[in-house]
């Protein structure tokens, strides 16, 4: 069988059922059998980073492996971006790329990169199969690796004349390589309750490793059983629901709200559970370790006392921790009733929450929000790339399920949305799946709106137009005092979102008073094409943030 079938005939094995990707010459083998493949289906994309954001919007999700497929050379380095996306938010995906033959390798031939090692930094693993006859044990390597630990992105480069190589493979004899998740150790989940029980303030801290662990019910029947406040860093976004008595909010320095980190601040004990502590949701380390201790779980060793001195640090799948900790808690101590203010959280929340509703024109970005908490709800996808956009979406959006808010949170990456609510949608076609982007953003990748169009994929796109890139704009003007380069309408002009998104095929429409928002969405809604929504809102408005949690400059 040659290689480029066996790669095929792996792919299903691995229950991959939606590839994205862009064919090219150095790849044309591998197409040969996909188009024969009776369970996957091949998404074309128009760029490849774009085919990367794709699959990565399918596996966030779905919680399903989705591959990227693209050509040698510039169709592999345009992967780089998407794959780091990948890397730092946990998300496992597979890249296939074509090659040049192996007689062309180092020799500058056309369209031949070694991607191996520019992917390097970016992948839990990356191989040039120069040795057909080790292509399938590479190929589940690299499904194995993908899935197991903290889950991330590989790679297989494949050269041409290797893909076509005729190797001994029998389907029947081959399967997936097994994977375990670790448990916790007994001690250590015995040594937590006891501190969580002697502490006077114990605040849980959820990650997106909770989600991406399929652990919120088990995180929500601990966090009830001992009566304990959880917030969540952002990209936890989703693990307990907005109106939970006992959720507290989001804790960072911009994508936060108010009580979220008023709530931390009040803990003397920190559980922290699938989360890196990254830099954008600690601020000043000083002010956010001070006065408290620090229990961290994480599935990654090397994320342990990486950035916080961890007084109890626990390697384990996130599911199966907070499973331990019940059992103990449940052995050691009775349920435990809400006491002080933990039981006046909801109270509290809502004194704290930030205004939305605005009735001001040219709107308000809040406004913006407020329509979309309305009218979207519990039932939709949200997408979100960089920016002052994320950040409002990060504060103003209430989402009410795991894998329902798709963030691209380490990486920050403007052109992700697109791509990667198209890759949601066909993962949940039930689901309405709606992409929250700058008109900054939408530059970046708008060209997936025809992948959109092409295949029926029929998703929302919201863009928050303020003319700038807001975000650098206000990071100019507080700090430095300057502004430059970061205005993105001309004059009297702008670009016209509505029609480059009926050029593509899809519809849309204009919004520009505050009362137009919620009929819009109505439309957008009952759309069955990709609906495109450019909302001219207020230029300069400015989002809340700080350096440190304890000092969030508020802004309306």
């Amino acid at each position: 069988m040659l290689v480029a079938e066996v790669l095929v005939k792996i792919l299903e094995s691995e229950g991959v059922e939606a590839a994205f990707g862009i064919p090219g010459a150095s790849i044309t083998p591998v197409y040969k059998y996909l188009a024969r493949s009776e369970k996957i289906r091949h998404y074309t994309a128009r760029h490849e980073e774009g085919a990367a954001h794709a699959a990565d919007g399918y596996t966030r999700a779905s919680g399903k492996i989705a591959c990227c497929i693209v050509t040698s050379g510039p169709g592999a380095t345009n992967l780089v971006t998407g794959l780091y996306n990948a890397q730092i938010d946990s998300i496992p995906m597979v890249a296939i790329t074509g090659q040049n033959t192996r007689s062309q390798l180092g020799k500058e031939a056309f369209q031949c990169v070694d991607i191996v090692n520019t992917v390097r930094p970016y992948v839990k693993g990356a191989w040039c199969v120069t040795e057909p006859a080790r292509a399938p044990g590479i190929i589940r390597e690299a499904f194995r690796l993908a899935r197991s630990g903290r889950p991330g992105p590989v790679l297989i480069d494949l050269p041409l004349d290797v893909q076509t190589t005729d190797i001994p493979y029998d389907p029947e004899l081959d399967a997936p390589l097994p994977w375990d998740k670790p448990k916790p150790h007994q001690k250590q989940i015995e040594k937590a309750i006891e501190m969580i029980l002697a502490s006077k303030s114990p605040i849980i801290l959820a990650g997106g490793g909770v989600i991406i662990a399929g652990a919120t019910r088990e995180l929500l029947e601990l966090a009830e059983y001992l009566s304990l406040p959880v917030a969540t860093t952002y990209m936890g976004k989703g693990g307990m629901p907005p109106d939970h008595p006992l959720y507290c909010g989001q804790v960072g320095i911009q994508c936060n709200t108010p009580f979220g980190n008023k709530a931390f601040l009040q803990s003397d004990l920190v559980i922290g559970i699938g989360c890196r502590f990254n830099d954008r949701h600690t601020g000043n380390l000083d002010i956010y370790t001070r006065g408290r201790k620090f229990i961290h779980i994480d599935i990654e060793p090397t994320q342990i006392g990486r950035i916080i001195n961890t007084d109890l640090g626990i390697v384990a799948d996130a599911k199966l921790a907070l499973a331990a900790l019940l059992e103990v808690a449940r052995a050691k101590s009775g349920k435990r009733l809400p006491q002080g203010w933990v039981a006046r959280i909801p109270e509290l929340r809502a004194q704290t929450g930030r205004r939305l509703e605005y009735d001001n024109i040219p709107i308000k970005p809040q406004r913006v929000f407020h329509e979309i908490n309305e009218m979207l709800g519990q039932d939709t996808i949200f997408t979100v790339g960089c920016g002052v956009v994320q950040i409002w979406s990060g504060q103003f959006q209430k989402i009410w399920r795991p894998r329902y808010y798709l963030p691209a949170g380490g990486a920050g990456t403007l052109g992700y949305e697109i791509p990667a609510a198209v890759g949601a949608k066909i993962a949940n076609p039930a689901a309405r799946v709606c992409a929250i982007v700058g008109d900054g953003g939408f530059t970046f990748q708008g060209e997936a709106l025809a992948m959109a169009c092409q295949y029926g994929v029929p998703i929302i796109v919201v863009i928050v137009n303020n003319g700038y890139l807001g975000l650098i704009r206000q990071n100019q003007a507080q700090n430095y005092g300057y502004e430059y380069a970061v205005e993105l309408w001309y004059g009297d002009g702008k670009i016209d979102f509505i029609q480059v998104a009926e050029g593509y095929g899809a519809r849309g429409e204009r919004v520009t008073r505050p009362e137009g928002i919620k009929p819009a969405l109505e439309r957008a809604m009952h759309s069955d094409v990709p609906y495109v929504l450019d909302i001219i809102v207020a230029r300069t408005t400015l989002c809340s943030m700080g350096t440190s949690i304890d000092a969030i400059k508020e802004y309306e």
